[in-house]
């Protein structure tokens, strides 16, 4: 038999969430007027989509900002999705308030042309090995970054193998489908 009670805790998480979207979205844009493209709610976190140019002023702003204080970068990745025209790339920023214990992410596109955005070496120490990890696989260049090469695959790769620009099965079978992987 299921319960129609509803979890309170539920409720306050919601709320809490909701709350620190609407004050961060606030700071944001009476600083970075323009540069907040958009601002969700994706799995509990609070997502904000910025201007490529602005990304580094905003995670700046964001560490500095006393009542925020987002200090920690727990994870920098990013994601090809060939499908939008000159936004192919995404950078994600996920970031950790270690005093207030709020968690957000700052994303950012760039073009398949020019796949450069601003190094956040400067705010995070961990980014250094992320963003190498990031060029590895995707040929995002982090302008700015001290030491920007592979770090996994051979330096000898003349490709980016995370790119969605190959097939994933031998286009000869029948029985596979790229479809089936999110393609």
């Amino acid at each position: 038999m299921q319960s129609n009670i509803v979890n309170p805790s539920a409720k306050f998480k919601t709320a809490a969430i909701e709350n620190l979207k609407n004050t961060v979205e606030t700071k944001l844009k009476s600083r970075f007027t323009e540069g907040v493209i958009s601002s969700t709610i994706d799995y509990d976190f609070p997502v904000f989509h910025v201007k490529n140019a602005l990304v580094i002023d905003v995670l700046e702003h964001l560490y500095h900002e006393t009542d925020l204080s987002f200090q920690f970068l727990t994870t920098l990745a990013v994601s090809h999705k060939p499908q939008n025209t000159g936004a192919e790339f995404e950078i994600m920023y996920q970031l950790h308030s270690l005093t207030n214990n709020y968690r957000i992410r700052i994303k950012t596109t760039a073009p398949l042309e020019n796949p450069t955005v601003r190094t956040a070496t400067t705010l995070f120490a961990s980014a250094n090995w992320q963003e190498r990890q990031e060029f590895d696989f995707f040929g995002v260049i982090f302008e700015g970054h001290p030491n920007l090469k592979r770090i996994l695959n051979m330096d000898e790769m003349n490709y980016f193998p995370m790119r969605k620009e190959y097939a994933l099965e031998d286009a000869q079978r029948e029985d596979k489908d790229n479809s089936f992987f999110g393609r």
